[in-house]
């Protein structure tokens, strides 16, 4: 397993914050850590992994150690993929913390039966809850809708709806542009004051079987992104996962002149792992 180059910094500037509103952190890849101002901490996708080179190579720092991590309240999976889903990214946050794990049947098969985190962690089952389109549930201050999400290559994502008074921010996991209404009709349903999406490179990746490089695309291209920012009626964009995989990082600058025509999103968010913004 990793070891943070950071020591423990930012698992106690998390500690340390009293929001006015939501302070939203973040981690690297699709990772982020979540805080209100009445304190609750939520996690969502963090991943600390250093991938499975050569074929995934993590190309930015690991920000913290899980076992670092000692206020949580619930801890919420997008996807049953590896950086989505990840015992020894997140079970050692459920540990010492008695989070919450939210998540899709298929993202909590990797818990319980691909990774086994029952038997690797002093954990409770009670701590795992499924979720599907359409629940909503409260975690402290924040109201979670879950919703829909379009990612082909997972057997089962969704996207996540945190409202908060002060305002709501959207989290679509891997998700591509939905190829009818869906996002159209979230974002009238919703008044999405900040809103992450994932964005990358097509790049060459080597074969799981051969190792031979093959284009490959796991992430909405410029034009894709701005699309569902659009379609989702985004206040700020906050673009993630560019600067993940060796052979899939990206500029997500170049997105500023695919929004310049479109309403929505009104800005572009661009942060790098480690920089935390405000709601």
């Amino acid at each position: 397993m990793s070891v943070s180059d950071w020591a423990d910094w930012l698992p106690r500037a998390v500690e340390d914050a009293d929001p006015d509103t939501v302070s939203v952190w973040y981690l690297g890849c699709n990772g982020f850590f979540l805080k209100g101002s009445d304190g609750t901490t939520l996690a969502i996708d963090p991943y600390v992994g250093l991938g499975d080179p050569p074929r995934t190579v993590r190309m930015i720092p690991v920000p913290f150690d899980p076992e670092d991590v000692t206020e949580m309240d619930a801890v919420l999976a997008t996807h049953e993929h590896t950086d989505h889903v990840h015992g020894p990214s997140q079970a050692p946050i459920l540990e010492s913390t008695g989070a919450q794990f939210y998540a899709p049947d298929d993202s909590l098969d990797v818990a319980f039966e691909d990774e086994a985190w029952l038997d690797d962690y002093d954990l409770s089952e009670d701590q795992f809850t499924e979720v599907t389109e359409g629940d909503s549930f409260e975690v402290g201050e924040f109201t979670i809708h879950v919703e829909f999400a379009h990612d082909p290559d997972s057997t089962h994502p969704v996207s996540y709806v945190i409202e908060h008074d002060s305002g709501t921010i959207f989290h679509g996991g891997d998700t591509k542009p939905a190829p009818g209404e869906e996002f159209v009709e979230l974002g009238e349903t919703y008044d999405i004051d900040l809103g992450v999406l994932a964005f990358g490179a097509v790049g060459n990746i080597p074969d799981k079987e051969t190792g031979e490089p093959v284009r490959t695309k796991w992430y909405s291209t410029e034009n894709e992104a701005v699309k569902a920012a659009s379609d989702l009626q985004f206040d700020r964009f906050l673009p993630s996962h560019w600067d993940m995989w060796k052979g899939m990082t990206a500029d997500p600058t170049v997105l500023h002149h695919h929004a310049q025509s479109y309403a929505f999103p009104e800005r572009l968010e661009v942060v790098e792992v480690g920089d935390r913004v405000e709601l």
